[in-house]
């Protein structure tokens, strides 16, 4: 294909979604943008979708990209949803500043939505321009391939675009567009906008389009609808056991926030763990430590004890009984997430099978030293090999008696159980103060930085020469901030 690829051979386009659920989306139009021009294409992920990425490259494909121009037939829609934000009920949410482009099956035959974020107001917009600067969106396209790379369940974004105008924030900033790509864009917050309308025909027929989308064996179950709550539960528990073990705080754990897929979605006020501590907040807005780190399974719970609430009436006609099934499942969150945790952590320490105690104890001698999380188990894997860690704490003595239980506890050949350590534990993670680097340059028209830093992160597992700028923490408080 060439730069004047036809629109309509770019992506073959559908809308089932809207086509299930009319009520929730409202066709809408992208704002107009002066001199729309691609930043950012993550070329690996068009090839997944089966679009050439040259041809995105070209003034069909921008403009296809920032939503100027569709293909015909093609209408782009504002989703509605609800939710809890720092545990407030919002009624109505909505994509205040995005839109959906469509939906795509890719190479793989799985069904994507394209989204735009940054489109402009949309009717569900509260107050704001809709539209995005250059910084928040490329982060989103950081943190989403960071998270890929660690092989966690995630949203992506297949490119990032100048707008070519100045929007008012503290201060001017360069305009941006994000496309991301996700499973869908279902979330608990969609449920809890129908479960509001009291709507059954509605609420069954979102609960048969999230089944038939997302967890289709679901339908095997003797109740589809526990069945899908069940699997909801369980995708959420391994996702954020997931999150726990690279350090990962997502920042705003709102219901709107929370994928029905199993994703993780809406990269805001994110950061990665250094010093490690369950306390550990960066978000200016989470006065309260709701979102901490080590409150995110609480949190993820709770979330979904709400969505639980939204399917009692598809569960059971009795409520009594529809809560007492819903209410074992959700007890499920606990014994699931427990269990992805544990066995994360002995894979992290090259156990061969979890031991509670020894890991609590190794993190509760990081928090004591304020020690770096993503490190410490690297330095570990190296003491395995002749390196040994005790220096890296201040307390040596308190470190050498844990040591000696845990090598206790490993297998004979501790060659092969430092590789597997090192399969697990990442060297490179998006530190904090790298991404403000890269984030500030490329605020400024600088995108070598950013390109660094992507690829870097792409191979987070291998230690690289020349890179260990990327590998250490920076110093002082860090402040994240959600970037609308």
């Amino acid at each position: 294909m060439t730069a004047a690829t036809p629109l309509s051979e770019l992506f073959e386009f559908d809308d089932s979604y809207a086509r299930a659920v009319p009520s929730l989306s409202v066709a809408w139009k992208a704002a107009a943008f002066p001199a729309p021009r691609l930043l950012v294409l993550n070329e690996e992920l068009a090839a997944e979708l089966g679009v050439d990425a040259e041809a995105l490259c070209g003034p069909a494909g921008v403009a296809l990209l920032v939503g100027q121009e569709v293909p015909e037939g093609v209408t782009t829609v504002a989703q509605a949803y609800a939710g809890h934000q720092f545990g407030t009920y919002v009624p109505r949410l909505g994509d205040g500043r995005a839109l959906l482009l469509g939906e795509v099956v890719d190479t793989a035959d799985r069904r994507r939505d394209l989204h735009l974020k940054g489109a402009g107001r949309t009717p569900f917009a509260r107050g704001g321009d809709g539209k995005a600067a250059v910084g928040p969106m490329l982060r989103e396209y950081v943190m989403g391939e960071a998270m890929h790379a660690l092989g966690i369940p995630t949203t992506r974004a297949l490119a990032v675009l100048a707008t070519g105008e100045q929007i008012a924030r503290e201060t001017l900033l360069p305009g941006a567009l994000l496309v991301r790509v996700a499973a869908s864009h279902l979330r608990v917050g969609t449920f809890q906008y129908v479960a509001a309308t009291g709507d059954s025909d509605v609420l069954r027929a979102l609960a048969d389009h999230a089944i038939a989308r997302h967890h289709p064996d679901a339908l095997e179950d003797p109740n589809p609808y526990l069945g899908l709550y069940r699997r909801v539960v369980d995708v959420q528990a391994d996702l954020i056991a997931r999150w726990m073990l690279v350090g990962f705080i997502h920042g705003v754990m709102n219901t709107d926030n929370m994928t029905i897929s199993g994703e993780t979605i809406d990269y805001g006020p994110c950061a990665f763990v250094d010093a490690f501590d369950p306390a550990t907040k960066f978000s200016s807005i989470d006065h309260r430590g709701r979102y901490a780190y080590g409150n995110q399974p609480r949190i993820a719970q709770w979330n979904l004890a709400r969505l639980g609430e939204t399917l009692l009436p598809l569960i059971d006609p009795d409520t009594d009984a529809a809560v007492e099934a819903a209410s074992a499942q959700l007890t499920r969150f606990a014994e699931r997430y427990e269990a992805a945790w544990q066995e994360g952590l002995a894979a992290k320490f090259g156990l061969p099978e979890p031991d509670p105690e020894l890991t609590r104890a190794f993190l509760e001698l990081l928090h004591v030293e304020k020690a770096d999380f993503t490190q410490a188990f690297r330095w570990l894997s190296a003491q395995l090999r002749g390196t040994p860690a005790r220096d890296r704490f201040l307390d040596r003595e308190a470190f050498d008696a844990w040591s000696v239980r845990w090598e206790a506890a490993l297998g004979p050949d501790r060659a092969a159980v430092a590789d597997a350590m090192d399969r697990v534990n990442p060297v490179y993670i998006p530190r904090n103060h790298k991404v403000e680097e890269a984030l500030d340059a490329a605020t400024a028209g600088d995108l070598a930085p950013l390109h660094r830093l992507l690829d870097v992160l792409a191979r987070p597992f291998d230690e690289r020469p020349g890179l260990q700028e990327y590998a250490e923490p920076g110093g002082g408080p860090h402040v994240t901030y959600c970037g609308t």
